[in-house]
């Protein structure tokens, strides 16, 4: 009965408008659209002002032309009389961390995506993926903690490290930290591969293993990809682990596989030393110039992510 009501309402509008009611329909359509627009381009906004303060701040160390000593030197003495901003050493550490994060991260990323999707039944699936995301939502000072107080201790116990605070440590908390990123979207990516295409295969006699390694993998690169770099992008700008795990020394590991090394990040720079500068010294300004540098880093490893997600969206004929 109420549908019929609610049916017969609607029949009851009338089909032609009155002027009034045209006008008032026109200017709805139109400033619910202006609204929705203001809403979606807040976060744009947001974006290109945080950009621009930051090269705004950055801009007298860098029109003071130090840019060859700062990228090509590693003496940071930003206290001593004769000020030094050389931060080689330090973009080298947050690489040298995130490569070790990724090296850890990547292949266990990778194989428990393809367990989740094409082996584990569905409801350990179901289990096991929202206890994998949970780690995303533990708060980073939590996982400095366990790398100074657990893994620290461990790594000198076992090791025979001279400090467990060092590349090693760091890179290891990052690479369980960037895990639910990698896993989560190359799972998705793997699991959009139709089931379909692996049935073709199994049709044409080839295994399990077979399919996976030349069919679904090959099919679903871009997506896994697009996985590694955000794990990446997770891993560069993480700062409160890398503060507390990486032993904050300004300095190459040597020799450079010496991954028992303090090393120092840009992240951790920024965030132990900017309270401490006046406004308006250089130091401030070489700090936010570290700034510009890994927003340049992120930026590029977005617009990566982005193209191999469009690739991927490509090769899926758009179902995703």
């Amino acid at each position: 009965m109420q549908n019929k009501k609610k049916n017969k309402n609607e029949f009851d509008l009338p089909l032609l408008l009155t002027p009034g009611q045209d006008i008032a329909g026109y200017a709805g359509r139109h400033i619910g659209r202006a609204v929705l627009f203001c809403i979606t381009a807040f976060s744009v906004i947001a974006v290109l002002l945080i950009l621009f303060f930051v090269m705004k701040q950055a801009w007298p160390f860098i029109a003071s032309g130090k840019w060859t000593e700062f990228l090509s030197s590693d003496q940071w003495y930003p206290q001593a009389e004769d000020a030094e901003f050389g931060a080689l050493a330090i973009v080298t550490g947050s690489f040298y961390v995130t490569l070790i994060a990724m090296l850890i991260a990547s292949p266990i990323g990778l194989l428990s995506a393809v367990f989740l999707s094409d082996m584990a039944p569905f409801r350990l699936r179901q289990i096991v993926k929202p206890v994998i995301e949970i780690l995303a939502a533990i708060p980073s000072v939590a996982y400095g903690f366990f790398a100074v107080l657990v893994l620290a201790p461990w790594l000198q116990d076992h090791f025979g490290f001279s400090t467990g605070t060092n590349a090693l440590n760091a890179g290891i908390i990052l690479a369980v930290m960037a895990l639910p990123t990698i896993i989560s979207v190359a799972e998705d990516a793997l699991s959009s591969i139709g089931r379909d295409i692996r049935e073709a295969s199994y049709g044409l006699g080839a295994t399990r293993a077979e399919t996976m390694m030349k069919v679904v993998l090959p099919a679903a690169h871009s997506g896994i990809i697009a996985a590694f770099i955000l794990g990446v992008m997770r891993a560069v700008g993480e700062t409160m682990v890398v503060w507390m795990a990486s032993g904050n020394a300004n300095q190459f590991p040597s020799p450079w596989w010496d991954v028992s090394s303090s090393v120092r990040t840009m992240t951790a720079t920024i965030a132990g030393e900017m309270g401490e500068t006046p406004e308006g010294s250089e130091h401030r300004f070489a700090l936010f110039a570290l700034g510009v540098l890994l927003l340049i880093f992120t930026m590029l490893l977005n617009l990566l992510s982005e193209i191999f997600t469009s690739s991927f969206k490509r090769t899926m004929g758009g179902k995703r």
